[in-house]
């Protein structure tokens, strides 16, 4: 099975994603994971002759989205290793419309098919407290403003992107997470 987890930040995806990876016995790709970790790796990518956690780093540190070329060569180059090939549980990526347009034509290209879209949805208050809890650079609070916008900017394309193909599940993201858990392993 090949699954993308969406939502905003602080909305459980990467608890969910890990769940549903476990349960599902794929590996999970988490975007932010790797973006964030990019960070911290800029160093060590020059050495190695690199250069893609350079340039994400400028927009990671800024909140804003990493180009769309960027993230698909990137997703392209993860997914066509041999891990992820009977199946993977992507989370955080696509962001927009047009990254999910290009993952399919990526997915087509490797000969995947992308079983559900899933968007946990939560509130933004509820986001925000979320976020509040964490001591992550890109939930600093004026970072979190900007990727909250981005958010709202582009995610009603995404889900009617999705939503128009009938591989959307919207799940209701606040509450406990065995429970949120639970509601997406009946509907996938």
């Amino acid at each position: 099975m090949k699954v993308v987890i969406l939502g905003g930040p602080g909305a459980g995806k990467s608890t969910q994603a890990d769940r549903l990876s476990q349960h599902l016995q794929v590996p999970c790709l988490s975007t932010g994971d790797l973006l964030r970790s990019s960070l911290q790796s800029v160093g060590e990518s020059r050495a190695a002759g690199i250069t893609w956690a350079d340039r994400a780093k400028v927009y990671v540190e800024r909140g804003e989205l990493v180009p769309d070329e960027l993230m698909i060569a990137f997703i392209r180059d993860r997914l066509s290793q041999p891990p992820y090939a009977s199946g993977w549980v992507l989370e955080g990526y696509p962001r927009t419309a047009f990254q999910a347009e290009e993952l399919d034509f990526l997915l087509d290209s490797l000969n995947h098919h992308l079983d559900w879209a899933i968007w946990l949805d939560v509130p933004e208050t509820t986001l925000r407290s979320r976020c509040q809890g964490r001591s992550r650079p890109d939930d600093e609070p004026t970072i979190l403003e900007r990727r909250l916008h981005n958010l709202e900017e582009y995610t009603s394309p995404l889900l009617d992107y999705y939503g128009h193909q009938k591989r959307l599940l919207r799940i209701n993201g606040e509450g406990d997470p065995n429970a949120i858990t639970q509601m997406i392993m009946a509907q996938v």
